[in-house]
């Protein structure tokens, strides 16, 4: 019987067998491993492992290295697993891997179930399984693997799970007097956090209440120059609130003042004016000296835009964002993902106006320009930038380091109820530093990527519309028209894939010609017979909005996307696809993986769907990019693939190899209106 494996993420990677330990090869290897535990279970990407080993200009071999990866660590977990073979413990699952282990073999996995025991329990008891969880941690997660000083936000996110169960445990430790069992690990975590605030206010206490009045005013006093030196502000009222309780008596019965009597505020940010009325301090630095006024009530900002007029359906979605935030409180942001097109701005937007009023300290939006035409995407410096004037921070005061804006925005934002609308992200790096610590602010982010990587952050995958939202939609955009004609309805929601950008373009088009009508924008849709063509002068919106995703493919994933178009059915398998780019499969699932992460293609019972609005485009892209000689090389490829039994469950029989005019999708839609992005 093969001995247990078992795994540890919090601290240096590690792994075993029994009670030897695993020998886990080269960095790639360990930081590979490092993120499949952070997932516990969940599903990695092969385009996300590549994102890790490689964070900029990944080489041509990138997939080939990850797999060769996997079959190395496939072989230390299990050395008898014959060459080839997937094994039983790091498992293939659609376009990533996944580990497959006991939630008791891996310390993150016992550390959560420790944390939640003790969030339910008594105090005394929640001081004991505090303790318990926090001495599984051996150092900051995947210790040792950080190239360039940079942590993966899986791995950050981990790490923060850390410091609230520190802060849980302080708090409880103070009210049941028994800081000695946590005094450690609070040091330890202060250490490691020096800027947060949170974390030194209950040092402060938890000294106090240990006997150690003198320490607790010299953490003070370190904190308080390190939040001047380093971010430019003074101590919130949290810490201030702690330092004043050094000095009273304990009250009767031998307890001590507890962090339940420290209340945050909210942190004014630097936007009043000193006794000469400017907005900076008369030598133009900040912090200022003590003549500064802080200002006494600071506009809170509205800056959401307008809900779309037309917003129709998507009522399963909002209802379980509802539900979402009902019901866990740890959730501080929702990560919106879908195709180009799809109307991810307009259920944003859409959404923020319903959950507006739970967040009264204002509203914060910026376009992060992730996908688009020709302007640059948005730094996190520059989002911050931006979003600490709205806060009132006057621009001499906003630090020019990102960790030093971050911090600041942070502290800011610990006592308010902000809602923050992040549209157009490019990946979760790019918003990292825009998400709040602590506090009940809220972020609803919109990608065309999923963001899982990132603390507090709860995905939620938007589809195309049903049948019955497409016409509702439509009909609130024509009114009479579309009850008189639903056959034609019909045909236009076919034609555009039930696309909300598609089907309002094709809406605009027929309320801005009235002549034209509904009859015949449906037939001129279907005499295009799946080309862009039939959406008139639309077509250049179209393609511009597909764009966005395509030019940031690497050439081996372009070319594939364009190839793809070529194929007769709706769906593809990975062998087929292989055969039409002439790759070995290995290479062609990397590829599928990259053009899934842009939301080209989507999973279909472990085969792959290009929606035909995509698979028009693709076409197109095909025709003008790629010689006659080189498609029709890639159809007779795929021919002879099913002629020799591959790929058995395409629709269409072995036959006559079709040519490349013959493989047309249907329909296509844009992004001309950003609503609908």
């Amino acid at each position: 019987m093969t001995a247990p494996l078992s795994f540890a993420l919090l601290g240096p990677v590690r792994a075993w067998r029994g009670g030897s330990e695993i020998d886990l090869g080269t960095r790639q290897q360990r930081l590979l491993l490092a993120l499949l535990l952070a997932r516990a279970g969940g599903v990695v990407s092969v385009a996300e492992l590549v994102d890790l080993l490689w964070a900029s200009d990944p080489p041509p071999s990138a997939v080939n290295v990850v797999h060769r990866h996997v079959g190395m660590l496939r072989r230390r977990f299990e050395p008898d697993l014959p060459t080839r073979a997937a094994g039983s413990v790091l498992v293939r699952d659609g376009a990533g891997y996944r580990l497959r282990i006991d939630p008791e073999s891996l310390d993150l996995l016992r550390f959560r179930r420790l944390v939640a025991e003790a969030g339910a329990g008594p105090d005394e008891r929640a001081v004991a399984r505090y303790r318990e969880a926090l001495a599984l941690w051996r150092d900051r997660c995947a210790a040792g693997l950080h190239a360039e000083g940079r942590a993966h936000p899986e791995f950050v996110a981990v790490d923060g799970e850390r410091l609230a169960a520190v802060r849980a445990a302080a708090d409880a430790a103070l009210r049941a007097g028994r800081v000695d069992a946590v005094l450690p690990a609070l040091r330890r975590a202060a250490e490691d956090e020096p800027l947060d605030e949170a974390l030194r206010a209950r040092l402060l206490l938890a000294l106090a209440a240990a006997g150690r009045p003198g320490e607790a005013l010299a953490a003070y006093a370190d904190i308080a120059h390190r939040l001047a030196d380093e971010l430019g502000i003074q101590p919130g009222r949290e810490l201030r609130a702690a330092r004043d309780l050094l000095g009273r008596d304990a009250p009767a019965g031998g307890g001590t003042p507890t962090a339940a009597a420290v209340r945050p505020e909210p942190r004014v940010p630097p936007g009043g004016s000193w006794p000469s009325g400017r907005g900076v301090p008369p030598g133009g630095s900040w912090p200022p000296g003590p003549a500064w006024v802080p200002p006494s009530h600071v506009e809170a900002p509205a800056q959401l835009p307008a809900d779309h007029p037309y917003f129709t359906g998507r009522r399963a979605v909002v209802a379980a964002a509802e539900r979402l935030l009902a019901g866990d409180g740890r959730i501080s942001a929702l990560a919106i993902d879908g195709m180009a097109g799809v109307g991810k701005t307009a259920l944003a937007v859409h959404l923020a106006h319903r959950l507006a009023a739970r967040y009264p300290d204002g509203q914060l939006h910026a376009d992060l320009r992730g996908f688009g035409p020709g302007d640059p995407v948005m730094t996190p410096t520059e989002a911050l930038r931006g979003f600490l004037w709205s806060l009132g921070v006057p621009p001499a005061a906003i630090p020019a380091e990102l960790h030093a804006q971050a911090g600041l925005y942070r502290s800011i934002l610990a006592g308010r109820q902000v809602l923050i609308l992040l549209d157009n992200c490019r990946d979760g790096e790019q918003i990292r530093h825009l998400l709040p610590g602590t506090g009940g602010s809220l972020v609803i982010a919109t990608s065309r990527r999923r963001i899982t990587a990132l603390a507090g952050a709860q995905p939620l995958h938007l589809d195309l519309l049903t049948g019955a939202e497409a016409r509702d939609l439509l009909s609130r955009w024509l009114g009479g028209a579309a009850t008189a004609h639903p056959a034609a309805v019909d045909e236009i929601i076919a034609r555009c894939g039930r696309l909300p950008l598609a089907l309002a373009l094709v809406a605009t088009r027929g309320v801005g010609r009235p002549g034209l009508s509904l009859p015949a924008v449906a037939g001129e849709l279907a005499e295009a017979d799946g080309r862009l063509t039939g959406f008139g002068e639309a077509r250049a919106d179209l393609a511009a909005a597909f764009s966005w995703s395509y030019r940031v493919l690497t050439p081996g994933a372009a070319r594939l996307f364009r190839l793809l178009a070529l194929h007769p059915a709706g769906e593809v398998s990975a062998d087929a696809a292989a055969a039409l780019a002439g790759l070995p499969v290995r290479a062609t699932r990397g590829l599928l993986a990259e053009l899934a992460a842009q939301r080209l293609i989507e999973p279909a019972a472990g085969r792959w769907r290009m929606h035909d609005l995509l698979r028009a485009y693709a076409l197109e892209l095909g025709e003008e990019q790629d010689d006659a000689a080189g498609r029709a090389a890639a159809v007779e490829r795929l021919h002879d693939h099913r002629r020799l039994g591959g790929d058995g469950s395409d629709p269409r029989p072995a036959g006559p190899a079709p040519s490349a005019s013959d493989a047309a999708p249907a329909g296509t839609a844009s992004e001309a209106d950003p609503q609908y992005r």
